[in-house]
């Protein structure tokens, strides 16, 4: 019977507060009966203080040492009975030695946040003002499990049939021509859907959605007055709680609801979810920044720590998250889990991951435990798992992330090569070519669906400023234009920045509809950056990660000014999911194993079946047999694409289709709005069936059918 059980008795009592010895797992605060279990572990503090709150009260109503007979190995854990569960907010103070050399910095008059926390609340509403004198900023509170998912489960849909559009949660929908309410939160996104849907989206990547402080390092900018923040993200404060400024409810404690509410809407279109997840470094910062939680917990064991006590800075932003370590390594796997158990997450991109491969000392392990533990990981099995294959501290490793047969990459070959073949580099074929057909030369063991093609992302230009301007123009960002990559691969078409001229706009369009048509007729999965489909720019500044204001938001009028890009945009993504030819799980084998008369890939250049190699060479085409297509085992049309880099315009001779079949027209990059492409179904037929003049600088999608 449920009444006699002891454990739901008190033994001890202080401040009229009743409470015993509780359950070491699971870390964080756990709701049992008639009261809550908190746990936390520390391997180095000598005592536990629970600390209790009233919402939004100033001061504690209780502060309990935990009893060092409850203390279990190195976990302090303790029931609490008979507490306001929807008014609590919780933290901790941990007492021990103050020894940075030794890599310990206790100090029990810091009130800490659990590491565990669901929910975290006190900065409740975007760039509200913070109290700097609030003795506990960062207050952790308790997630109820009350939400009706009704019948809602992650998708798996196959990741070569992804169209991955990544975007920034207050960036999409901040702007006030997005016309919706509650602008800049999950709530708003969810009327976006229907915009979404119809330009062919169906996998987002948001920008890290957990609580972060948009006050870090916040300044003022010397070209506007505006103050700049941490708008993108990068700085964890607590994995497990989504951003209460992103949610309009926030001001309620309504967060958890409310980015549960949108992923199910999301499912209910089709519409995966994957979170940019930062688990490299997090927003405690170096020896000068704010004690939040970890480093007044345990700092040697969640940071990696030179032998003098400072923090590695393999992350540029300060301090590195000691991942492989046993400790840390398991709040990833439970944070991952949590995610995709109870917020039904599809999949997770991580930032800088190739610090996740490294020792305790910085070294890269050759066999890191913590990517091997993700990738076999039985809650996450069907889960994308995605890496950004470099880190701050030099280590690179595109084409050679420990994958496990489990792992895609953010292919920064890929980007780096269509910029260049876009800006009409010289000795780009080959290069260009391997990128098209998901780069075998450094996925041949893995296949093109380890392979993120992307041309552009939040980090750097915006697809239209990329054929804008040739420098980075961060002036705005306060760091005397010194911050953000210089190796930009752009190129402005003879203009720096805005121009009337008119011939100088139609190249930049058509230079748009270039990067869109080869990112979606290349093998590997497409990721488009938000407000790239409508000419999004960021004014030159290719490191916009402190502007909250247009630079970054998706200006929604943009969809009428630029209706052209758009129309080209949606048309590409529906060419690419209506052809399953163009999303191969595996690499092309250059012979005719379906017997159609044609191999599954073939190159040609301006004479058919003869591609022109050579080092001054700036054109190709190839062609996709669509008897090929998964394997054989679906049938699709044949494919053309010719790619003319070259300054002026060429004739390509066009093979001879199979008795029966015609060639008609998907794009053509030369043509102005309305004739640059057309819907499946609608292709035009060619009058001309055996050659094409495809202008300088354009590309050219033909089906025969």
């Amino acid at each position: 019977m449920i009444e006699n059980r002891i454990d739901y008795y008190p033994t001890h009592e202080h401040q009229g507060i009743k409470f015993r010895r509780g359950h070491a797992l699971p870390f964080g605060a756990t709701m049992v009966a008639n009261g809550v279990n908190f746990s936390i572990y520390s391997s180095a503090a000598t005592s536990c203080t629970l600390v209790l709150f009233e919402r939004g009260e100033a001061e504690p109503f209780a502060e309990i040492p935990i009893p060092d007979e409850f203390r279990i190995g190195n976990v302090y854990c303790m029931i609490v009975f008979e507490l306001d569960y929807e008014r609590l907010e919780y933290g901790y103070r941990m007492d021990g030695p103050y020894n940075p050399a030794q890599g310990h910095r206790f100090d029990p008059t810091k009130i800490l946040s659990d590491p565990y926390a669901k929910v975290t609340g006190g900065r409740d509403t975007w760039l509200a003002k913070p109290n700097w004198d609030n003795i506990y900023p960062y207050r952790s509170r308790l997630a109820f499990e009350d939400f009706d998912w009704e019948n809602d489960h992650p998708l798996e849909t196959p990741i070569e049939d992804l169209v991955i559009y990544e975007m920034h949660v207050r960036g999409f929908t901040q702007h006030p021509s997005s016309g919706v309410k509650n602008r800049g939160t999950f709530s708003a996104i969810r009327a976006k859907i229907p915009y979404l849907k119809e330009l062919g989206i169906n996998c987002i990547e948001l920008l890290p959605i957990y609580e972060f402080d948009e006050w870090e390092n916040s300044r003022e900018s010397p070209t506007t007055g505006e103050v700049l923040v941490n708008y993108w993200g990068y700085s964890t404060v607590n994995f497990f709680s989504p951003k209460a400024g992103y949610a309009a409810t926030g001001k309620f404690g309504m967060q958890v609801d409310e980015l549960k509410t949108l992923i199910k809407e999301l499912h209910k279109a089709g519409i995966e979810v994957i979170l940019d997840v930062v688990f490299n470094h997090t927003a405690e910062g170096d020896h000068r920044g704010h004690t939040i939680s970890f480093r007044g917990i345990d700092n040697k064991t969640y940071y990696m720590l030179t032998p003098e006590g400072y923090y590695f800075n393999f992350s540029g932003t300060g301090n590195t998250l000691n991942c492989n370590n046993p400790v840390v390594r398991n709040m990833v796997l439970d944070c991952l889990r949590y995610w995709a158990a109870d917020y039904h997450i599809d999949g997770f991109r991580f930032d800088l991951a190739a610090i996740l491969g490294r020792a305790p000392d910085g070294s890269p392990l050759s066999n890191p435990p913590l990517l091997e533990s993700l990738a076999y990981d039985p809650i996450l099995a069907k889960c994308k798992l995605i890496a950004e294959a470099w880190d701050a501290g030099g280590l690179y490793q595109v084409g050679s992330f420990p994958a496990y047969g489990r792992w895609a990459e953010w292919n920064g070959k890929y980007r780096d090569s269509a910029r260049k073949f876009l800006k009409s580099e010289s000795g780009m074929v080959r290069e260009m070519v391997q990128r098209l057909i998901g780069s075998p030369d450094l996925y041949s063991q893995r296949g093109p669906t380890a392979s993120i093609n992307f041309i552009t992302c939040h980090d750097g230009f915006s697809l239209y400023d990329l054929f804008a301007y040739n420098e980075k123009h961060n002036e705005a960002n306060g760091e005397n234009n010194n911050d953000g990559a210089n190796d930009n691969n752009s190129w402005n078409c003879g203009w720096e920045g805005e121009t009337d001229d008119p011939a100088i706009n139609f190249l930049r369009h058509k230079q748009v509809k270039n990067a869109f048509a080869i990112l979606m007729v290349s093998q590997g999965i497409p990721m488009v950056l938000m407000g790239d489909e409508v000419g999004r720019t960021q004014k030159g500044n290719n490191n916009t990660y402190c502007q909250d204001n247009e630079l970054n938001w998706f200006d929604w009028s943009q969809l009428e000014a630029n209706a052209d890009l758009y129309q080209f945009a949606r048309r590409m993504i529906q060419f690419r999911r209506h052809h399953p030819v163009l999303r191969s799980p595996t690499f092309f084998q250059y012979w005719d194993y379906a017997s159609s008369g044609f191999p599954d890939i073939s190159f040609h250049g301006t004479k058919a079946w003869n591609c022109d190699w050579s080092e001054s060479s700036r054109s190709f085409a190839f062609l996709l047999c669509g008897d090929h297509a998964k394997q054989g085992i679906v049938k699709d049309d044949m494919v053309y694409v010719a790619m003319n880099m070259y300054w002026n315009g060429l004739h390509f001779e066009l093979p001879a289709l199979p008795e029966g079949k015609r060639w008609h027209l998907v794009a053509n990059t030369d043509m102005g709005y309305g004739e640059d492409s057309f819907d499946v179904g609608q292709e035009p037929e060619l009058e001309n069936q055996t050659d094409f003049l495809v202008g300088a600088r354009s590309i050219v999608i033909l089906i025969g059918k």
